[in-house]
């Protein structure tokens, strides 16, 4: 395959720009960074709160705009991904490269100079997790990948707690690891219907090297850790009636879901084909848009989303509101 000339002149637009920052990841990351910041103990400047927000969805874009940069040739391989900006070729490598790098050191400085070093760390920590530990070294080598990478996309409440109380106690990391053990059962559920972008792309997602059966199954027994995870700050003093309600009512429809998923085809071969040729059976389909037995895995990658932000917003709710925690 000849590869694409790169053009002398860039054409990138703001748009563009703006997609690197990857939107729809950075909203989910600056919810969990709120709440963190909202669920430390004592009260936090509002301008040094709305600071600490804006520079965790900064860091959040910056990592994205190295991923981006990074992934341009995976990316484009890939029927999910192919139209991000560098892999369709709208912005260049090193533009982009050059991006993320800017924003990185925007967004660190800024932190560390109006909140505290602490949470500065942890941000650029996670920016290098993402871009450099994940990106480069973990996502082509193993299955566990998303597993191992997922603490970059566990870490803003563990940010957004130290920028407000300039610490990071046992119940910061306690968000860390709800996001933590959510991760694998939503992202292998996006696997077990996209396989075929994964193989050609040369990536070993969990439904590429082990098999949709295997794959079930580990989502299957995450889920099971998970949701009593999810459920423990209304049990630690952290969460209120209205969380524990929350995470309860959701964790048993998340339970049915992945019961659902782990009991379906989903991910299996259709009609002999291997996941690498199961894409061009039908036409091609938007992320949402898939074959009727690969639909208990769209569907609880779906409600994983609703999920996750229901129990931040939950938790996010009582602070504000000043409701009082369970206590047992």
């Amino acid at each position: 395959m000849t590869a694409k000339p790169v053009p002398l002149v860039s054409t990138a637009q703001p748009e563009d720009f703006f997609q690197l920052l990857k939107p729809r990841v950075m909203s989910l990351v600056v919810f969990t960074g709120l709440t963190g910041l909202i669920a430390a103990p004592g009260a936090i400047n509002p301008f040094v709160g709305a600071i600490a927000v804006l520079c965790i969805a900064v860091g959040a874009g910056a990592a994205g705009a190295f991923n981006m940069a990074l992934e341009g040739e995976t990316d484009a391989l890939m029927r999910r991904t192919r139209g991000r900006p560098v892999a369709a070729g709208r912005v260049r490598k090193g533009d982009a490269l050059a991006f993320g790098a800017v924003l990185s050191l925007f967004s660190v400085m800024l932190l560390g100079m109006n909140a505290n070093w602490l949470a500065a760390g942890l941000l650029a920590l996670t920016i290098v997790y993402y871009a450099g530990f994940y990106t480069l070294m973990l996502k082509r080598r193993t299955p566990q990948n998303i597993v191992i990478g997922g603490a970059a996309g566990a870490l803003p409440p563990v940010i957004g707690w130290a920028a407000a109380s300039g610490s990071a106690p046992w119940q910061a990391w306690l968000l860390f690891l709800i996001i933590f053990l959510w991760t694998p059962p939503h992202s292998w559920a996006l696997a077990l219907y996209s396989a075929g972008d994964y193989a050609k792309a040369g990536i070993p997602m969990m439904p590429v090297a082990r098999g949709a059966k295997s794959t079930r199954l580990q989502i299957m027994i995450y889920s099971l850790i998970f949701v009593p995870v999810a459920i423990l700050p209304a049990f630690v003093g952290l969460g209120g009636l209205v969380y524990l309600a929350v995470a309860a009512l959701g964790g048993l429809g998340f339970l049915g879901l992945a019961f659902r998923l782990w009991r379906s085809r989903a991910g299996d071969p259709v009609g002999g084909l291997g996941p690498d040729k199961a894409e061009a059976v039908g036409r091609e389909a938007a992320l949402y848009d898939v074959r009727a037995e690969a639909k208990p895995a769209r569907n609880l990658f779906a409600f994983s989303i609703l999920y996750l932000m229901a129990l931040f917003a939950a938790l996010l709710v009582e602070h504000l509101t000043g409701m009082s925690p369970l206590s047992f």
